[in-house]
């Protein structure tokens, strides 16, 4: 049986001054799947993406990369890419020797360096720009090129942190999905963090809710918005109004409520007939 891409076991984050970041949390990630980490600002979610990088050092717990536990591994030996918020590229290099800065460091000979920049710009549509200055770049392309630089190298994991945060709401809903295309077109298995929803839903296979430092939930987005597991997930998900109701009836599905002498089914529901709940309205 292959071992997962990534194994995070009970993993938990603390500082000297006693603030923990992340506490005890669990998740694995098959080959080729794509998990979002969903979550308000201060829930967890970079510095558990640090963690995974090996930037920042696990106070409990471990973390395995196709089951070969990597915690005391150095970041640049986990076979992980990373594409930040800002890109963070190299100014005073044109766009191919950005993108193929990976494989610079790899050694890698010149022909099959140049095969594997025009492939990487292919992807990201880019094609033709590589003797450009990242300088003349718009935002969005300059991250295009970020993702395109951490792909080249082939990781076995990337990690994206809040790459498309900085764009304008109309390109990072564009990008949004084109990411998604780009990371199935290449098989790649990728955590993806970010504090909006629909991003989650659109780029995540699966999206694991973070808050406080715990993770709350983690499923597809029909399970999420079907069945939050908590009132931090109904929250975040945009349920805040919130009405009570009584248990009418019960099937397999979950139940039946009554509502100002109105019935309705609810999915998941759990109580008893009889037992009054609090429901959460989008």
């Amino acid at each position: 049986m292959t071992a997962p891409a990534l194994e995070v076991r009970d993993a938990t984050v603390a500082y000297d001054n006693g603030f923990v970041a992340v506490r005890g949390v669990s998740l694995e990630l098959a080959e080729g799947e794509i998990i979002a980490l969903l979550g308000p600002s201060g829930s967890g979610k970079s510095t558990l993406l640090r963690a995974i990088a090996g930037l920042e050092r696990l106070a409990g717990g471990e973390i395995r990369m196709r089951g070969r536990r990597v915690d005391d591994v150095p970041t640049h030996l986990r076979g992980t890419g990373m594409v930040f918020q800002d890109g963070q590229l190299f100014p005073h290099r044109s766009v191919a020797r950005n993108i193929g800065y990976g494989l610079e460091r790899r050694g890698a000979d010149r022909a099959r360096w140049r095969e594997r920049v025009d492939e990487m710009l292919r992807l990201v549509g880019l094609e033709g720009y590589g003797g450009r200055a990242v300088t003349e770049l718009s935002g969005g392309q300059q991250q295009r090129v970020a993702l395109a630089r951490a792909l080249a190298p082939e990781p076995q994991l990337l990690l994206l942190d809040e790459p498309l945060s900085a764009l304008d709401r109309a390109l990072r809903e564009r990008l949004a999905g084109e990411l998604r295309e780009i990371l199935r077109a290449t098989a790649t298995s990728a955590i993806h963090v970010t504090h909006d929803q629909e991003e989650a839903f659109t780029v995540a296979d699966r999206i694991a809710v973070l808050d406080e430092g715990r993770l709350e939930q983690l499923g597809t987005a029909g399970e999420l918005l079907s069945a939050p597991a908590s009132p931090a997930v109904a929250d975040l998900l945009g349920a805040r109004a919130r009405i009570e109701a009584t248990v009418v009836a019960r099937d397999a599905a979950g139940g039946t409520v009554e509502i100002a002498r109105q019935r309705t089914p609810v999915a998941g529901l759990r109580a008893e007939v009889g037992e009054t709940v609090r429901l959460r309205l989008r």
